[in-house]
């Protein structure tokens, strides 16, 4: 399966404040989850998320309120 390399995953900005979103990029880490799909993190490794198609759901808990547990992700490379 041909994966790419990169994605952008848009995170919204918080409930109520009119925050702008957020772009964090996400690189493949060469590791699947369970189910088969790609695990991507960010540079610190601290997000990790899971991507099928454009749509990027986090593996950890989301934290706090009005945390989106799917994403939008759009491929790099």
């Amino acid at each position: 399966m041909d994966v790419p390399s990169r994605y952008a995953v848009t995170l919204p900005g918080t409930p109520g404040t009119h925050a702008p979103p957020e772009v964090i990029v996400v690189h493949f880490t060469g590791e699947s989850t369970a189910g088969g799909d790609p695990v991507y993190t960010d540079a610190a490794g601290t997000f990790r998320v899971e991507i099928t198609g454009e749509v990027a759901r986090p593996l950890a808990e989301p934290v706090g309120p009005g945390r989106h547990t799917c994403l939008h992700a759009i491929p790099l490379s």
